[in-house]
């Protein structure tokens, strides 16, 4: 299928590992030209050689630095001319004690909720001069086993690109969130040994298995092509049926 994304322009924020590495490779693989970011330049580099170059431009930038929304955006529109789709991942679980300080909170808030919000208005005039945009944000999921401040501040990501995407509708920007399920990544394999997953996996994934970074991308890929254009403000799940609730 033809997903009308050749001479596409793309920003991927987390793009050295995992689901943002997946994301960069599968919009190259469509011929987009990514600005992939992350604050680790090894990994981009590796990221650039995968893909055989031409395709991906590394930038360095820690997405919580000061002024970094409107530093990535200069250093993509000169790169790229324009910036056609974003995509929303760098981010982290933050679990906190019921006592944790305010800093802690604000730090979570920070990472998985403003900075998603700071680059996407940074980036949206052009979007918007331009009639034209596609903006995907990785989320989290809204079963909360217990406090965790990324959880708190994803659903805030879910509230804000829904009301984001009433008002940019009109200008042909689309605007949607992917909750993760199980994707197994470099923090999974540390944190979780293999038995536990084989188990979880068999008692609580109704496919029976964790998925891989590029399950997920498929979905974003789509998302940010001409062919999803009349998909937004949704919340769109890829845990292999882990969820529970109905809608």
């Amino acid at each position: 299928m033809d997903l009308g994304l050749k001479s596409k322009t793309a920003v991927v924020t987390g793009a050295s590992i995992g689901i943002g590495r997946a994301i960069a490779k599968g919009l190259a693989a469509e011929g987009v030209r990514v600005v992939g970011v992350a604050r680790r330049t090894d990994l981009l580099a590796e990221l650039v050689n995968d893909v055989g170059g031409g395709f991906i431009t590394p930038f360095e930038q820690d997405v919580m630095a000061k002024d970094a929304a409107e530093k990535i955006s200069a250093f993509a529109v000169k790169e790229l001319g324009h910036v056609d789709i974003l995509i929303n991942n760098a981010g982290g679980s933050r679990p906190l004690p019921v006592d944790a300080p305010d800093s802690k909170w604000d730090e979570a808030i920070a990472l998985n909720f403003t900075s998603y919000r700071r680059i996407a208005h940074a980036l949206l005039p052009q979007m918007i001069e331009r009639k034209w945009g596609r903006i995907v944000n990785i989320t989290g999921k809204s079963e909360p086993e217990g406090l965790n401040a990324a959880f708190a501040a994803k659903a805030a990501v879910h509230a804000w690109a829904k009301g984001l995407s009433r008002e940019i509708g009109e200008h042909g920007i689309t605007i949607n969130c992917i909750p993760p399920g199980r994707i197994m990544s470099e923090q999974i394999r540390r944190n979780y040994a293999p038995d536990y997953r084989e188990r979880f996996a068999e008692e609580e994934i109704p496919v029976g298995y964790w998925g891989e970074p590029e399950d997920l991308a498929a979905l974003a890929v789509f998302l940010a092509s001409p062919v999803a254009r009349y998909i937004t403000g949704t919340v769109i799940p890829v845990d292999g049926g882990l969820r529970r609730y109905q809608f």
